[in-house]
């Protein structure tokens, strides 16, 4: 049975934040992640987590002003200082916080900047990243997002970021897979991870369209999940969807599909 992490930035969000961890804990979950936890001091996560026995298995590297917009900065030439600075911040909320794995958000191609620039800038950041979270014993994740949610995201197809990897060249970059980013972009979702399997470090979840939770929408998850069990996926699957009519009814798929 896979094995899930509640995303506390859109599961529970009727609460505050740091109350999500006692619901995600109270809901069956061992384990949760984040997109950002950057708004709240590192040790008032700590404690959260051990209060109520729950490990971080994911968050991301900052990613300039998410409220404008921006889904990254890692391939924007300008912002290099910026990029370095936030690579520092999110080693250290990870130390604190016990993660062993971040993913780094490519970014919008902003119009007028050659494709060869963003590609370079984004390879020689990414290069930086690793050999930084390689020190730190962590992993560093790239994730390709569809570009109908997020038009223009520079890295949005499963052959893009597996490319990405033979071109950072490092042992500790590997593909975040997001099931909902990839049906929309591409489809062929049990075919390509079975074959990426080994490059993948991390899966999250959502059904199409949407966004919402497992078996409301096209994507068959009755056969996907037991399918990572079947090619040997003992990673996490991250549950990032948004609740279709609260979180705690919405959690009915577990049983439902997993009980399969």
């Amino acid at each position: 049975m896979p094995r899930l992490a509640a995303n506390l930035s859109l599961l529970f969000a009727e609460l505050p934040f740091l109350e999500r961890f006692g619901q995600a804990r109270a809901a069956g979950f061992d384990a949760v992640e984040c997109q950002f936890p950057y708004a709240w001091p590192a040790r008032e996560i700590r404690a959260r987590l051990d209060t109520h026995g729950l490990q971080l298995v994911l968050h991301n590297l900052p990613a300039g002003d998410w409220a404008a917009g921006e889904r990254g900065i890692a391939c924007l030439p300008a912002r290099h200082a910026e990029f370095r600075a936030g690579l520092e911040q999110g080693i250290a909320y990870a130390r604190t916080l016990g993660v062993q794995r971040l993913n780094c958000l490519a970014g919008v191609a902003p119009p007028g900047v050659a494709e060869a620039v963003l590609r370079a800038t984004l390879v020689e950041n990414l290069r930086v990243a690793a050999a930084a979270l390689a020190e730190a014993g962590m992993t560093l994740l790239v994730e390709a997002i569809n570009t109908h949610d997020v038009p223009g995201f520079f890295i949005n197809r499963s052959a893009q970021a597996l490319a990405l990897l033979d071109e950072v060249g490092a042992d500790n970059v590997l593909f975040q897979y997001d099931v909902y980013h990839m049906q929309r972009m591409e489809g062929e979702l049990a075919a390509t991870l079975e074959k990426a399997l080994p490059r993948i470090g991390h899966i999250q979840i959502a059904d199409n369209p949407g966004r919402h939770e497992p078996g409301t929408g096209e994507i068959d998850y009755a056969f996907l999940l037991p399918w990572l069990d079947r090619i040997g996926y003992t990673g996490w699957v991250g549950c990032e969807y948004l609740p279709a009519a609260g979180t705690l009814p919405g959690l009915a798929w577990r049983e439902r599909l997993l009980a399969r």
